[in-house]
């Protein structure tokens, strides 16, 4: 049976299940949660999108599913696989089925290694011999926009941010996962470029039949490409649910104020609506109850005292919130 923060949960056919993950850090002051409880689904074929603004757990939540970061609690399953009890031999070998792209694509890529070689790199840690590999590098590049006779001897210093992320992407397509974690993946781009790398995406994961967690603090971006959309706060999910719909009526303050705060040339004020106030709370000392009530328009007396349970609110439509928007 789900628990009150994991009622969207959605069965056995899920590819990922995400149940109750909590991921801790200690710091000079003391530990805190990063992630507290989150829960998710994932159905084959599906791209479910996270958003939040910085620091609300998203990107640890991303890497906790791969166990990049240590799981303090909870269950993450990968296709029966328990993710937060495998070994780690077993976890290298799941990794390859279980692939991340990340924020800053140059960072990630070896600056001392050609591209030809940067995109089989997993494939040559995964034992493919160096025959086979010269043989998929041009495929790969090619597939990623890279033509292999103008780019195969290129160093990650000669490609600009857009170029170096398709580097990233062919890397991670390259040992043919089931599951790709784009963490940020478009959001040190230029709007055009970030456009083409969407486009990009979409058509691999429909040849490569993909299941995808596109994790990103553009709201806009996520709407574009994601099925279902989940809004993290300081830790916690706020709301779940198919991302037109969440879009259309928000039914958690905090993704409204979210969608309110994005730019909009059309208004007078710069925005769609009224935009956030307040900071965001430590995680090291987090409010009672309900975590945003502290910014939150509607809170009541109730909010401080009792953590809302993640409920349906909506036919497919849940929010963690005691007074959940019309």
């Amino acid at each position: 049976m789900a628990g009150s923060g994991s009622a969207h949960l959605r069965g056995d056919a899920a590819i990922l299940s995400v149940e109750d993950l909590e991921v801790e850090y200690h710091t000079a002051r003391g530990a805190f949660k990063a992630v507290a409880g989150v829960s998710f689904d994932l159905l084959p074929g599906e791209t479910l999108g996270i958003v939040g603004e910085s620091g609300c757990g998203k990107s640890t939540t991303g890497r906790a599913v791969l166990r990049l970061d240590p799981i303090a609690g909870g269950t993450v399953r990968y296709r029966e696989e328990r993710i937060e009890s495998a070994s780690p031999a077993r976890m290298r070998e799941l990794r390859r089925d279980m692939q991340m792209i990340f924020q800053d694509p140059v960072s990630s890529l070896n600056p001392r290694r050609a591209v030809k070689d940067l995109v089989m790199e997993g494939a040559e840690i995964g034992g493919v011999a160096k025959k086979q590999r010269e043989l998929e590098a041009p495929e790969i590049l090619t597939q990623v926009g890279l033509p292999s006779e103008r780019f195969a001897e290129m160093l990650p210093r000669q490609l600009s941010g857009g170029q170096a992320q398709r580097v990233a992407i062919g890397r991670a397509l390259a040992v043919k996962p089931g599951l790709l974690i784009c963490d940020e993946p478009v959001s040190a781009l230029d709007v055009s470029v970030q456009a083409q790398v969407l486009n990009l995406l979409e058509e691999l994961k429909a040849k490569y039949d993909l299941t995808i967690v596109f994790i990103a603090h553009d709201l806009g971006v996520v709407r574009s490409f994601s099925d279902n959309v989940l809004v993290m706060y300081l830790g916690k999910t706020c709301e779940f649910g198919d991302s037109v719909e969440v879009y259309a009526r928000p039914a958690h303050p905090y993704t409204r104020g979210l969608l309110d705060s994005v730019p909009s040339p059309e208004s007078p004020e710069g925005f769609t609506g009224p935009a956030l106030t307040g900071d965001i709370p430590s995680p090291l000392n987090p409010p009672s109850g309900c975590r945003f009530r502290a910014r939150c328009p509607i809170a009541q007396d109730v909010c401080a005292i009792e953590e809302p349970a993640m409920r349906e609110v909506r036919p497919g439509q849940y929010a963690a919130c005691h007074f959940p928007l019309d």
